[in-house]
């Protein structure tokens, strides 16, 4: 069986050891690589075959959402999950506009973390309990202010059964669960999400996540 193969990007070289220590006694996982800047992050990738990148938001003087970015752009293929102490919704959200595919807490339990890695190997996201909650609080504020949230969604370009997948979506449910819930097939909920994905030019589900909380659609 292929491993999973992650490279660490933080400035500081203690949670890098502990970090390596922890994946390393997993079967399918394997510690590629350690940077401690953007710019680190960047050649070793050009170097080295990785699945995911596990990205402080903070090295020193590289920025993790603009190192994500370029990431994102550059190597499509390759996955990318924040692993920060920041648990403010704005960092929350620039991290899923520059193409993160979850995002934990530093205070992040093992289990949690490797059942994060192996999400977003697979393509899907993950959000720890903590920045689902602070999403919802974001969401809950703008769902307090209904005229400006009306104005917002009034310039949707989706339909009404595409919000209805666009929410579920958000709110982290698989696409089976997604067609048990609106009583369509499988294969309609993929049809809609790739319309959602090509009407909102997003290019995952972290964007449509985003988009989500922006118009205040959920």
């Amino acid at each position: 069986m292929s491993k999973i193969k992650v490279l660490l990007a933080d400035d500081h070289k203690i949670i890098r050891i502990g970090l390596r220590g922890i994946l390393e006694r997993e079967d399918d996982m394997e510690v590629v690589g350690e940077a401690e800047s953007g710019t680190e992050v960047l050649d070793m990738l050009q170097k080295t075959v990785t699945d995911v990148v596990l990205m402080d938001i903070d090295m020193g003087r590289s920025n993790g959402t603009e190192t994500t970015r370029k990431v994102r752009a550059m190597f499509p293929d390759v996955r990318v999950l924040a692993l920060t102490m920041h648990e403010e919704a704005e960092h929350i959200i620039y991290m899923l506009e520059a193409g993160a595919s979850g995002y934990l807490l530093k205070n992040v339990g093992r289990d949690e973390l490797l059942s994060a890695i192996r999400t977003v190997v697979q393509g899907n996201s993950y959000f720890s309990h903590t920045v689902s909650a602070t999403l919802l609080k974001a969401i809950t504020d703008l769902k307090s202010k209904p005229a400006s949230a009306a104005k917002q969604a009034s310039g949707s370009p989706l339909s009404d059964r595409e919000i209805e997948v666009l929410k579920l979506i958000a709110q982290e449910h698989s696409n089976g669960e997604i067609a048990e819930k609106l009583f369509i097939s499988i294969r309609t909920v993929d049809t809609h999400r790739r319309n959602i994905l090509e009407k909102l030019q997003v290019k995952n589900t972290a964007g449509l996540v985003k988009y989500a909380i922006e118009k205040a659609l959920i």
